[in-house]
């Protein structure tokens, strides 16, 4: 539904999907691979609408178990506190990017964890709320930090690239980051089109020079955006720090689950479960990877790229 300045009930009703609950991905796989024992203790990196920590938490002994809960997003983790709140003591939030877990778990006290979960995925919330700059679905400020701008360091927005970076430049990430095989061509049209007034009018700019490949299950945008999205988070960067930081994190026997839905990010994630294998300090247990049933990528079409990895470590 399109949000709309002339009417408050198209706002309101925005607002009211905007504030629902949000079904979180391969929930039950999750949750089985996790393994969760009622007085361990759990780390949700990336908590988002607080779908899979509340899940996480419901399994959890009161008295000795435990569940952190980190966000980078401050708006989203005030939310998800409120949507957690009968949970009370058993969960702690912590305002943070996921590549600082390290210092997360040790500034509580704990030494180590009994199973750490990320999903890479940007939260509904985000992209149900035009005003972040996520989504080509609505016109919104070319923004898209997932930060919502309250860290000094975030200063980078897609508004930025669009609008003041070279056309190569612009080129290139689109292609690196995104494999837009026709990052060229759009660059040339961005730089042509400038200035970009907002997610719609950008959208707009894609769609009319990208190439049409077969059958296109996706919007002619979807990889410019996931190019920016993840440039102006630097989230390769903070992916890397993650991936190397969370393996002395957990407890021996400790589960590590993974949710990623780009190959650009996937690639990694294999990468260093392998490599953590190569060197004894991990055990891969998903040989294939996971992917969600039929039923749920019907009931939730961003569910369909979703793939889940798990190790464990020895």
């Amino acid at each position: 539904m399109a949000l709309r300045s002339d009417s408050g009930q198209a706002i309101g009703k925005r607002e009211e999907i905007s504030a629902r609950p949000h079904v979180p991905v391969l929930l039950e796989e999750v949750l089985e691979w996790l393994q969760i024992k009622p007085d361990g203790i759990y780390l949700d990196a990336t908590l988002g609408a607080g779908g899979h920590s509340a899940a996480i938490a419901a399994r959890l002994s009161g008295g000795k178990g435990r569940l952190i809960s980190l966000d980078r997003d401050a708006r989203a983790l005030q939310i998800a506190q409120e949507r957690l709140g009968e949970f009370g003591s058993l969960v702690s939030f912590v305002h943070s990017p996921f590549s600082k877990i390290a210092e997360a778990v040790h500034g509580l006290g704990i030494a180590r964890v009994d199973g750490v979960l990320a999903d890479l995925g940007v939260s509904s919330m985000q992209l149900d709320r035009p005003e972040r700059g996520f989504s080509f679905r609505d016109a919104g400020p070319l923004d898209m930090r997932m930060s919502s701008g309250d860290a000094e360091e975030d200063t980078l927005t897609a508004d930025e690239i669009v609008n003041r970076w070279s056309e190569k430049e612009v080129a290139d990430l689109l292609y690196q980051e995104a494999e837009e095989h026709d990052s060229r061509r759009i660059a040339r049209a961005i730089v042509k089109a400038r200035p970009i007034r907002d997610t719609a009018h950008l959208a707009t700019v894609v769609a009319g020079v990208r190439k049409q490949w077969g059958r296109q299950r996706l919007h002619p945008a979807t990889k410019t955006f996931l190019a920016l999205r993840i440039a102006v988070n630097r989230e390769m960067e903070e992916l890397g720090q993650f991936l190397f930081r969370a393996p002395a994190t957990l407890n021996s026997g400790g589960r590590w689950v993974m949710l990623t839905y780009h190959s650009r990010e996937d690639r990694p994630v294999k990468r260093a479960f392998q490599e953590g294998e190569k060197a004894g300090t991990l055990r891969v247990l998903t040989k294939h990877v996971i992917v969600p049933r039929p039923e749920e990528q019907a009931a939730n079409p961003r569910s369909r790229s979703a793939k889940l990895r798990c190790a464990e470590k020895v």
